[in-house]
């Protein structure tokens, strides 16, 4: 259950396991989300004046992410590719919907601190 890391410390691989399915999850649904004509998301790609075709272009690299931050070997570019995005969407959010970087920016920090947590245990 528990793993040596090669800094020396213990960490729990179900917890990590468990948090990685779920950020991964998250962000496949979200992703997913993104090519249903019928969601928010046309509208709200259309009042950022940047097209429909970066509404596609941001559900595919939230999918190819979420699905980079299920293997082990690969969780940290996922991670960071993931913040990044996130971190677009808090900066979309300000222009848009202000209202909503508080869903956004707070889940951009903690995308942030975990890619912190997993460098430091390398």
């Amino acid at each position: 259950m528990f793993e040596q890391s090669a800094a020396g410390d213990e960490r729990n691989v179900i917890g990590d396991w468990a948090l990685r399915g779920f950020l991964g999850l998250v962000f496949m649904l979200a992703g997913w989300d993104k090519f249903d004509a019928h969601s928010m998301w046309p509208s709200y790609f259309h009042q950022l004046g940047l097209g429909q075709w970066f509404r596609y272009f941001t559900g595919v690299v939230e999918i190819a992410a979420a699905v980079v931050v299920l293997i082990p070997r690969t969780a940290m570019a996922g991670l960071a590719v993931l913040a990044l995005t996130m971190a677009g969407a808090t900066a979309a959010n300000a222009k848009v919907q202000p209202a909503n970087c508080v869903l956004t920016l707070p889940f951009c920090l903690v995308l942030v601190a975990l890619w912190f947590s997993r460098r430091s245990r390398l």
